[in-house]
Parts: structure tokens; sequence; C-alpha cells
């Protein structure tokens, strides 16, 4: 489907603003809508309401009408189907298109699939989109996922308003009867329905139910096909589909400069090798601080314990002091639970942060472990980074090179003095034509010899008189003084002959185009031209 050719703007509508496009492009297309419907039903109609006028069945012949509903919403979906893509089609074109369309997927809306009320968004579904049977079930369900319940909507309403114009039509009978009049035509009115209704009054019945029928039906049927395209829009994008067409047939003709200047512009990127890197860096340098605060901390453990000063002999001197009374004391110091306090505490921690700093603990040493792979990798990227801009600025250079040795060729087209100017018809420089009022015996030879001195218009102009004296010997009609072209070509419908008639068309085109297009005709074809009028029209040599 050539969804660019569409007539209807496309955009993600409502549900109920679709179906209020549906019933514009049924108003729009009225014609080849409404004329079909009535075309397709009212055969079926006569038909069926004379069987039952003769069986005594018209109930019959009203539900047959109503079943076949969906053969008449065949043709006006085909002409709204059409009429899309802006192509009219008349309700007779509608009804003869019917015998190539297929039927499909159709005959089940006569049959099993009667009563479904998502018929005027699927019935589209089956008839205009070709799928394959084993297709057609998953095809209709994605279809009505986001707008079964419109549909429904659709159905009742549509089915609610011919019921109000068959009651209306009804009612409107009683209008016209008089106030006191109204109680006993109420009761024969009832009288007559209760007890046995005429033959007349039962078609009457049926003629309304199909009026209202097809006023409504086209509306339905369109308002069906809004949600179809809607949903198709929906699902499939169409508006972004045509937007982005509309965007490349705006983009093709400065397509050539774009990428003139992609390839100007791309050898000055920044080309940063390291910058891939980067996170690995990060990484190692944040392991290498982690393991020198650890080493940090380490040494000032060793140090509070380790350290010389902390030591008796410089504390207390050279007197002895490590005696049993002296560590007797100590020991009984470091007993009291007001020097020592101790307590534990427990605390909780998540098992996530336990495995994220084991997790973080092995980065570190898969890292380190590999980080000469990793900087041998790094040079090597760093070096094809470089030999890609050093050939990119190679490219630039050829490029300049190359304009530079071609400017005599571009230089003038960009300044404008390149550019082709087209070839200008010869002014024809012609004295004013004057229609001669005494024609000569010799026409056709004496317009050659007018020819011959650079006079073609007075050429033409005699030809074109003298075939304006033929027309009027040949008919016997008084043209007026200053007749017209198209006076003279109305006269010429007159003549019996029909090869005078081509003839006289082809001078008096012939002339037009001299006259008032300047354009002249070619030597040989006029010639051949005074030829042919002199043998049609009997003109002396």
């Amino acid at each position: 489907m050539r969804i660019d050719h569409l007539d209807v703007v496309l955009r993600a509508r409502s549900s109920w603003e679709a179906m209020e496009l549906g019933t514009a492009l049924a108003r729009r297309h009225a014609r080849g809508v409404w004329g079909s419907w009535l075309l397709a039903s009212a055969p079926l109609f006569v038909l069926f309401n004379a069987l039952a006028w003769w069986l005594d069945g018209f109930g019959w012949a009203w539900l047959a009408m109503w079943w076949c509903k969906p053969l008449f919403e065949r043709a006006p979906l085909y002409v709204l189907s059409r009429g899309i893509f802006g192509e009219r089609v008349g309700p007779r074109a509608a009804l003869r298109a019917q015998r190539q369309w297929g039927g499909s997927g159709f005959w089940g809306y006569l049959g099993w699939r009667r009563f479904s009320g998502l018929r005027s968004l699927c019935l589209p579904v089956n008839l205009l989109e070709g799928n394959a049977p084993a297709q057609r079930g998953a095809r209709r369900r994605a279809v009505a996922a986001g707008a079964a319940g419109p549909a429904l909507v659709l159905a009742m309403i549509c089915l609610a308003f011919e019921l109000v114009l068959v009651v209306g039509a009804i009612a409107t009978i009683f209008i016209f009867i008089p106030l006191e009049l109204l109680p006993e035509s109420w009761r024969a009115a009832w009288a007559m329905v209760s007890v046995e209704a005429p033959a007349w009054a039962k078609l009457g019945l049926n003629l309304l139910c199909w009026l209202a029928a097809a006023l409504i039906g086209p509306f339905y049927v369109g308002a069906g096909f809004g949600l179809y395209l809607n949903r198709r829009t929906q699902m499939e994008a169409w508006d972004v589909e045509i937007a982005l067409r509309r965007l490349r047939e705006r983009l093709l003709p400065i397509a050539s400069s774009l990428v003139l200047l992609l390839c100007l512009a791309l050898p000055l990127a920044p080309v940063h090798a390291q910058d891939a890197d980067t996170p690995d860096a990060a990484q190692t340098a944040a392991a290498n601080a982690d393991e020198d605060e650890d080493a940090e901390e380490a040494d000032e453990v060793a140090t509070a314990e380790n350290d010389p000063a902390n030591t008796p002999a410089l504390i207390f001197g050279d007197k002895p002091v490590d005696t049993a009374g002296f560590r007797q004391a100590v020991n009984r110091a470091y007993e009291d639970p007001l020097q020592r306090p101790t307590r534990q505490v427990s605390r909780w921690k998540p098992i996530e942060d336990a495995a994220e700093k084991n997790k973080d603990k092995k980065d570190l040493q898969k890292d380190s472990s590999s980080d000469a792979d990793r900087k041998a990798r790094r040079s090597g990227q760093l070096w094809l980074a470089r030999i890609a801009e050093w050939g990119l600025w190679g490219l630039l250079g050829v490029l300049l090179l190359v304009l530079l040795l071609t400017a005599r060729l571009w230089l003038p087209w960009l300044r404008g003095s390149g550019r082709r100017k087209e070839k200008q018809a010869a002014q024809i420089t012609e004295e004013q034509v004057v229609m001669p009022v005494v024609l000569p015996p010799d026409v056709a030879t004496q317009a050659g010899v007018l020819w011959d001195q650079g006079r073609p218009r007075q050429a033409l102009a005699l030809l074109y008189r003298a075939s304006v004296r033929t027309l009027v010997e040949r008919t016997g009609i008084a043209l007026p003084p200053g007749a017209t072209e198209a006076q003279c070509l109305r006269a010429s419908r007159r003549m019996t002959d029909s090869t005078d008639r081509e003839l006289f068309a082809r001078i008096v085109r012939m002339w037009q185009y001299a006259a008032y297009g300047g354009r002249l005709p070619s030597r040989s074809d006029f010639d051949a031209l005074a030829s042919t009028l002199r043998q049609q029209y009997g003109w002396q040599a």
C-alpha cells in the first residue's frame, strides 16, 4: 500500500475521532457510497418483497434483507478504499468491480459471523488486506484488540438510529391527523395491526426499514473503516512513516552537499583512544590508593608495638624496676575493672555488602594481574587511533588538492557564469498579419511564395482565409464579420464530409499555434497541408 498517496491526514486519533473521520469520508464520496448501496440492495428488495406478496410472508422478506446487509456493505467499502487515494469511483463502477474483487473471507459474514458486532472493523481486514486464510484470524484479533469496544458501541448506535427513523416515520403519519380524531385513529391503527395487517401496510413497513438501513448503513461502513485506518496507524506508525518520507523528499536535493560537509568535517573530529580506558585507569588508581592506606595502617600498628621508646629502660632509667613486687602491682592494676573496661558489640551487616567487598577485592587482584596486558592493548589502540587520524588528514589533503586542480571547472559554475543557458527560440519578427480580402485563384501556390519570402504567418493566414471561404460555400452559413476561430469551428460541424471537418480543424489549429503561440510548422508540414487542402477543397493549382 502506497501510504504516501493517501488523500487523508493520518495521525494517532481516539476511537471517536477515527469514526468521525470515516463518516467524513462517506460524506465526501456520498454519490458513490449511497448510490452503490441503493443499486446493490434495490433489486433484492424488489425480489424478496415480490415473493413475500405472493407467499404472504413479509416478515421473511424483512429478515432476508437484514441478513444480506454485509452484501450491501461491500460496494461502499470499495468506494472508500479507493477514495482515500483520491480516486473517484461511481456507483456502477463500484458494482462492476465486485466481480473482480473476490469473496475470500467474506462469505462468513453471511453465515456464522453474521451476528458479530465487529463487522465494520473486521470486514476491511478480510477484503482489503488479502491475507492467507490461516493468518486472517490472528490479524482480526490484532486489529480488534484496541477498538473492539468502540466497534460494538458503533453497531448499537447505528441500530438505534435505524429504529428511531422507522418509528419516527410511522409517528409522522399521525401528525397530519386532527387532534379530535387522533384517539379513534390510534384505536383503528392498533386494531389493524393486532388483528391482521393488510399487505400494503407490511410492504410499507419493509420499505421504511430498507430506507432507514440505506441511510444509516453507509455511515456504519465509513465509521468502521475509519476505526480500521486508525488501528493500522497505531500498529504500523503510518503517520511517522509519512513524515519520514516527506523529510526524505526535502533532504534529497541537498544530500550531496551534506555528504560533502560530512567528508570535510570528519577528519577534524579529535580522536582520543585513552578515553576508552578511563574506567580501568580509575579502578587501578583506586586499588593503588587502597593498598597505600592498608600499608600505612600496618606501619602505624607496628610502630606502636615495637617502638624502642616504649621499653622500661627508657621510661624508668637505669634503676631496675622489673621486680616481683612491680609485676604483682601491674597485674593487680590490669585486673581492676575500672582500668580495663571491656564490652562486646555485635553488628549485623547485609550479605550483599560482604559479597560486593569480596568481589571488589577479586577485581582488584585481577586488574593488578592483567595490568601489563591492558597497558599493551592500550598502546596498540593508541597507535591505531593515530594511524587513522593521519589517514583522515591525508584524505583531506588529497581532497583539497583535487579541488584546487579542478578549480577552473567548478569555480565559474559557483560564480554563475558556468550555468547552462536555455536555448531561446529565435524571435519571430513579422509584420502585422492582414487577412486578404480578395483571394488569389491559386491559393496554395501563392501561400508557398509567401513562405519563401520569409512571411510564414502571412502564408498561413492565406490558407486559413481560403479554408473559411470553402466552409461558407459548402455549408451555406453566413459568418459574421470578424468571426473567431471558435465560431468557424462550430460552423464546420455542419459539413457533411468528416474529412472536410478534420482538415478544417487542422488548419485552424496550425493557424492558432502560429498566430498566438509563435510556434511555426516546418516547411514540409506546411507543404503537406497546402497540398491536402488543394486536393480536398478543390482549389486551383
